[in-house]
């Protein structure tokens, strides 16, 4: 019988907990600009767990849901819960805690925060249902991950200002134009599973063109969040930097040839985020 601790480590790997990364710049980067430099270390540390807890528990519920697709899918047949490495009981208990947490750690920074919590924690654990309902289930799990930004400016100011929902926008269109091209990979297997996604009812080629729009549509917003809150130069050119990664990642992928799928998933998207973050938080210090 697995221990408690190898099957919590088994779990972290499943969920690929270090993937955090991705949101997580994005939410200090609506802290910094919510606080006009660097929010209380106390605050950024509650929103730094709070990202990690939501999107643990929202991998991990994701996992629980898709065990039995996962399973029937030759690419993901070999993750923990199908290949028989962790039991569901112990997977759901991980869901109830990381959302315990979550919950929790929400709490400890506004009121406001806390009232909200609970439509953020639905919204990350809705995304698991989508591919059973829409096609657009890529524009629901870059929701869950746009929130982000919008919910660290809560945490810091208390109440919501209209201008960083473009960082929301811009994040959710990335993160919807990477699962559209991390999707056709199991396009021939949606199809026959009857799962929904953009390349099962576009086919491979239109879903990579919808991708590109959706990112180009993302920089465009990043330049917009710019002139809304006056930045400069520095902020400007962290988005030329994206812009040129997102071009880079659209070369190195294609519909003939995903074999760099995961460099262009993983690697890459880290990347983007992180560089970003560190171009905006140097523009606002800068002017400090």
């Amino acid at each position: 019988m697995k221990t408690w601790w190898t099957s919590t480590v088994a779990t972290l790997e499943m969920i690929k907990w270090e993937h955090s990364i991705f949101a997580l710049p994005f939410a200090l980067t609506g802290a910094l600009l919510a606080a006009g430099g660097w929010p209380r270390w106390s605050v950024l540390s509650w929103i730094v767990l709070c990202m990690v807890s939501a999107r643990s528990a929202a991998m991990a519920f994701n996992r629980l849901v898709d065990a039995k697709l996962d399973a029937a899918n030759p690419r993901t047949a070999m993750r923990a819960l199908p290949a028989g490495q962790l039991q569901s009981g112990f997977v759901g208990g991980f869901v109830v805690v990381m959302s315990a947490v979550f919950l929790s750690a929400a709490g400890m920074l506004n009121r406001l925060t806390l009232e909200l919590a609970p439509v953020a924690l639905a919204v990350v654990l809705a995304y698991s249902y989508m591919k059973r309902l829409t096609r657009w289930s890529h524009v629901v799990l870059g929701l869950a991950l746009g929130i982000a930004p919008a919910a660290a400016w809560i945490a810091v100011r208390g109440s919501l200002d209209a201008r960083i929902l473009a960082l929301t926008a811009a994040v959710l269109l990335w993160v919807g134009g990477f699962d559209v091209l991390y999707a056709c990979q199991d396009f021939e297997h949606d199809r026959k599973a009857g799962l929904n996604s953009v390349p099962q009812a576009f086919g491979v080629e239109a879903a990579f063109w919808i991708a590109r729009g959706m990112h180009v549509g993302m920089v465009v917003l990043m330049v917009w969040l710019i002139v809304l809150f006056g930045l400069g130069k520095l902020a400007m050119t962290g988005v030329v930097v994206v812009a040129g990664l997102l071009l880079y990642e659209h070369l190195i992928v294609s519909p003939q040839d995903m074999r760099r799928m995961n460099a262009a998933f993983f690697t890459l998207n880290g990347i983007i985020s992180v560089l970003f973050f560190c171009f905006v938080a140097a523009d606002v210090l800068w002017r400090q």
